[in-house]
């Protein structure tokens, strides 16, 4: 079964992504903060992090950085999920990494899509290799 890290400061996001996610057959691990999407994605092995940018501890941005940086996670697929929609904001993102950007407020049924999208773009670059 393929499992998604969620990070979210915000518990009524993270449990409506996680439901969201449950429903669409994945195994969902729900975290709080920066710190502990960093120590999860380390040692559960996640097939995607969903992460939101503002988290206390460290951002979404520097979690991406640090799982960019390490040869065991580098290639972990990630979407950024925030409400940071400026230009900048999303450019940011990308260039830290982040696979996909998706901007708060946002559909649930959408985040499945493109949680489904990155999977099988993953999927396909692995093979590919």
């Amino acid at each position: 079964m393929t499992t998604v890290l969620v990070a979210d400061d915000d518990a009524d996001i993270r449990e409506l992504v996680t439901f969201k996610l449950t429903q669409a057959g994945y195994t969902v691990i729900g975290v709080p903060d920066g710190l502990a999407a960093l120590d999860a994605a380390r040692t559960q092995g996640p097939d995607l992090v969903v992460l939101d940018l503002m988290m206390p501890g460290l951002s979404g941005l520097d979690v991406c950085a640090e799982l960019r940086r390490s040869p065991a996670t580098a290639a972990l697929p990630v979407i950024m999920l925030t409400a940071k929609a400026q230009e900048q904001d999303v450019t940011a993102g990308f260039a830290t990494g982040a696979d996909d950007y998706v901007v708060k407020p946002f559909s649930p049924r959408e985040l499945v899509s493109r949680v489904q999208a990155v999977l099988a773009r993953s999927a396909a670059a692995a093979s590919a290799l």
